[in-house]
Parts: C-alpha cells; structure tokens; sequence
C-alpha cells in the first residue's frame, strides 16, 4: 500500500503569505444540514473561522466559496442556497457576510458564479471584510474539475486557500484545478486534520485503538487493511460486523451483508492473526424484525439469531467488552456508529462507545467525522473528544494511503 507523507512542511500555509489588500480566495467546506431553511448544525462552519477571522486581521478581502448538497449543476436551486449559511456566518463574525448572486442570463445553461456581477461586489470588499459565493454546485463544471470555471474563479482573488479538508478527496474545479491558476496555501483547519490524522499513523502512543463501524464492509475494507499495519485492537461493529460474522460460520439472519466481500472479510481476520491484533467483533446483537422506532427489539447472542431478524447494533455484552479494550488505550481512531443510532431502540451501542472514548484521560482521542461525529454531538460529548475531523470520507481515504487531490494539489503548487 502506499505510503503518503503528508507532514505540513510540503504545503505552505496561509501565514506565510503577505495577504494584506489582497483578494484571497478561500475554499470552505460549508455542506451544513438544513431543515426549512435553517442550518441544523454548524460545526463546519465554526471550523473554518480561524483561517477567516486570521485573514480578516490581517487585512485580506476574503471570498468564501463552497459547495452544498446535489444541485443539478443546471442554474440556481434556492433549497441548495448558501443563503441559511451566510445568515449563520454573519452572526459569528459579528458582521453582514454579503452572499454573492447565482446569476443565470437569459442565453446561459449555467450560472454565472464568477461573472461581471460577482467580481463587482469583490472589487467592492474593504480590507477584512467577507463575500459568499453562491453553491459551486450550480454548475457542472465545479464536478467535472473544469480548467475554465476555475480561471474563472481565479479571476475573483490573488491567491487562493484550501481550508475544506472535507472536499480534499474530491478532484473538483474548485479544490483541485483552480491551483494551476493562483499561488495556493492550506488553510488552519486544513493544516490541523491533516498533521493530526497523519500522527495517528506515524506516532500512535500505544496501545493504539481503532473502532470502526457503519454500515458497509466495502466503505471500510482499505482502511482495515491499512490499520491492522499499525493498530493494537480492532473493534468492529455496525451492519459492516455481519459480513464478518458470517465468514465465521455464524447466523445473521436478514442482517446487511455483502457476500461479495466475503473473502476480503476472511483476508482481514487472517491478517489481524498474523500480526497479532486484537481484534474484537460482537458477542451480541439487539435484533428486530424490521426497522423502526416501535419495532420490538430481542438481544441476541452469537448462537441465538433468529432467520427472519436483523442485527441493528451491538449488545450490552459486547458494549462491555468494547469498552474495557477502550479502557486501556492510549490512542483511539473512532469511524463510524455500532448500529442505527438515529433511532432510540438501536442507539446504545454507539452511545457506549463514545462514552467509553470520551472518558479517557490523557490518551489522544481522534473521531473521524461523518455519522460518529455526529453521534458524539447528539451525546453532548463533543467537548471531550480530543479532535473531530471535518471530513469523513477524507479522512478515511487519507488513512488508508490514497492521496487527496486537494491536499496533492497544494502540494505540488
């Protein structure tokens, strides 16, 4: 597999550039939930505002750029608007963040995201003042990484920073292409997830945990691969752990499993054998007919599973057991729930897990964003989890030793 070295010395960073009167360009990662038009959680938008608020002291004129949700890429979608997150950004910075127009003329397919109109209000920005651009998604091209809508946007700036680590495994217009147009610089929270995942791999106090969960076995098996290089302990849960179980002969019964990785599943246990990790699968199973809030739920050992029900999160058995390998870690890497935790009956698998992550003292603690971010919010633990990375994805695929575009492209700029 192999091996990226990601140390913060192959990038520049924002302070090392004069950015005083000059327009910086500034990719974030601003794809927030939304409920009626409110942001429901903005974690991501409080990450990004120490590079903004840094630019804004040292005098920049900083153009904010993102992407939010799956528009079609065909023009303005107003349930797709950055409007919601202008709003939430304006209180935080105690100042109107002015969201730039997503304008369509009467002979374009496309908006017009860098035109005439927008570079008007850029040229219009004070030192340290703020402009959003509309959703990049409104136009195909940001997905299709098009060399001309990233001149485009290189048009609006003098320089350009990457501060969205959560889109640094997307090779889009604005993450990738734009830095063959504009000296380009990682931002703060770029900086950070990148020297605080890269740690875990090189210099892990130990014993070092990984947790993994989800819901696929295909999401997860490079990632598997790559840690059992370097972990202590393994635990696996989440409908992922089915597949698993599986290849050991046991029942699953109507459970989520992937027979086609079957044999990547038998290649993983046969390897945590041969370098000696511990590695840890339930021992026992909350099970239910069908899924719902209301479904009547059993716990299951591992010789008990009936055919016609499925595991939806592990066991208080196997919560245990989680929680004493936790216990004695000294570095834990947490990605993904142990079952469907959005749900009351099937939450306390992964309720254990963050509490037992949450409650070590003086160990390096790392969740590695998406659903396990959340679940760690949902709890009220947030605060006790020693870094919540941004990016899910990304971070998986940083771990598992495929370079990110985004962070390949600051580093070759």
């Amino acid at each position: 597999m192999p091996r990226i070295d990601m140390q913060r010395t192959d990038m520049q960073r924002i302070d090392s550039a004069d950015v005083r009167g000059k327009r910086v360009l500034v990719r974030v990662d601003f794809n927030v939930p939304l409920s009626e038009g409110t942001v429901c959680d903005d974690t991501r938008i409080r990450a990004a505002l120490p590079t903004i608020n840094y630019l804004r002291a040292q005098g920049a004129r900083i153009i904010l750029m993102s992407h939010l949700g799956r528009p079609s890429g065909e023009g303005f979608e107003a349930e797709y608007s950055l409007a919601p997150v202008a709003r939430v950004l304006s209180r935080l910075l105690g100042e109107e963040v002015a969201l730039a127009p997503a304008l369509v003329e009467p002979e374009e397919a496309a908006p017009a995201l860098a035109g005439p109109e927008v570079a008007a209000l850029v040229d219009g920005l004070g030192e340290g003042e703020v402009l959003l651009l509309e959703n990049l998604r409104f136009d195909a091209r940001e997905k299709s990484n098009s060399a001309e809508f990233a001149a485009e946007l290189a048009e609006l700036a003098d320089l350009y920073v990457n501060d969205a680590f959560g889109a640094a495994h997307r090779a889009h217009a604005s993450v990738e292409a734009i830095t063959h147009f504009l000296p380009a610089y990682a931002g703060f929270l770029m900086d950070k997830e990148i020297s605080t995942l890269t740690a875990l791999l090189d210099e892990p106090k130990r014993p070092f945990v990984a947790i993994l969960g989800g819901s696929k076995v295909s999401d997860k098996i490079k990632v598997l691969d790559a840690l059992l290089e370097k972990v202590d302990s393994l635990l696996i849960g989440g409908g992922m752990c089915f597949t698993f179980l599986r290849v050991q002969g046991y029942e699953i019964g109507a459970s989520l499993y992937q027979e086609e990785f079957e044999e990547s599943a038998r290649a993983v246990l046969k390897k945590a054998r041969e370098r000696g990790v511990q590695l840890l699968l339930p021992i026992d199973i909350v099970a239910a007919p069908y899924l719902a809030e209301d479904a009547p739920t059993r716990i299951c050992s591992l010789d008990e599973m009936d055919t016609a029900l499925l595991g939806l999160d592990i066991g208080p058995a196997t919560c245990e057991l989680y929680a004493r390998a936790i216990s004695k870690a000294q570095t834990v890497f947490w990605n993904g729930p142990m079952g469907v935790f959005e749900l009351k009956p099937f939450e306390a698998g992964t309720r254990a897990v963050a509490k037992a992550v949450a409650g070590l003292q003086g160990a390096t603690t790392v969740v590695g964003g998406g659903d396990s971010a959340a679940a760690v919010k949902a709890f009220g633990l947030e605060e006790k989890i020693g870094f919540i990375s941004t990016g899910g994805g990304a971070s998986m695929q940083l771990l598992e030793g495929t370079p990110l575009p985004g962070v390949e492209a600051l580093k070759t700029n």
